[in-house]
């Protein structure tokens, strides 16, 4: 896929993988905007990438806000034009320390999914009617190991990454020949806020760098999404480096 004027949306890109896949999409010339929920972080974001001539836009919403979903697309395809990309990147863990399920609200548990899956699954909904009549766009999940390994107080967080890769091979099954194309890619554990809240005691020097990972993906998209079967899982580390 040619990124060249492609019009690109990527949630959770204040910080970390969000943002680094912001980055990396807009030096190839890709009209990106990403979405967060703090409107100084995410328009500093996209400034720092406009500095560079290059077209990026922030803007601020609660993509686990079922009211906000709407209004996304639109400001977000005023700025940039239909969407060719989607990347659900925005997530959350829950509380932490991370709880054991006994342990975890009823509530709490709710939220997660409500942002890592109904968010993404609203987003999509209101974004690939328009990919179907175009004839082609790309989706993007990001999820985690998580998704197919149950670790001790991961649950909240592993259950909505599980249900966001199935999500996307549902997607792919229902869409087939229609262009639209869903990838679930595993970007593995990175030096980010979000693995530091997590496991604070985790040696940092060990971990990917999100800009890393996120030239993998964006490498991908160009060389590779077009050629893969559409429902894929992908894992970063193993695919080629930008």
């Amino acid at each position: 896929m040619t990124l060249t004027g492609k019009a690109v949306l990527v949630t959770g890109a204040s910080r970390g993988l969000g943002r680094a896949l912001m980055e990396g999409f807009a030096r190839r010339g890709a009209r990106v905007v990403g979405v967060a929920r703090h409107a100084p972080e995410m328009e500093a974001a996209a400034e720092a990438l406009r500095a560079e001539g290059l077209e990026a836009h922030g803007v601020a919403y609660d993509v686990g806000d079922k009211e906000s979903i709407y209004r996304l697309v639109g400001v977000a395809t005023s700025l940039v034009g239909p969407l060719d990309v989607l990347v659900h990147n925005a997530s959350i863990l829950g509380p932490t320390p991370l709880p054991l399920l006994l342990d975890t609200a009823c509530e709490d548990f709710q939220h997660v999914l409500e942002v890592n899956v109904v968010g993404p699954f609203r987003l999509t909904k209101a974004v690939v009617g328009n990919m179907v009549v175009r004839g082609g766009g790309l989706v993007l999940n990001i999820s985690s190991d998580a998704a197919l390994s149950a670790y001790p107080r991961w649950g909240s967080y592993s259950v909505s990454k599980g249900a966001l890769e199935h999500l996307g091979r549902l997607w792919a099954a229902e869409l087939e020949g229609t262009g639209v194309r869903f990838l679930n890619v595993d970007p593995g554990e990175m030096d980010t806020r979000m693995h530091a809240d997590a496991m604070p005691e985790a040696d940092r020097s060990t971990l990917a760098r999100p800009e890393d990972v996120a030239a993998r993906i964006v490498a991908m998209v160009e060389r590779r999404a077009e050629s893969l079967p559409s429902g894929s899982r992908l894992v970063a580390e193993s695919l080629e480096a930008a």
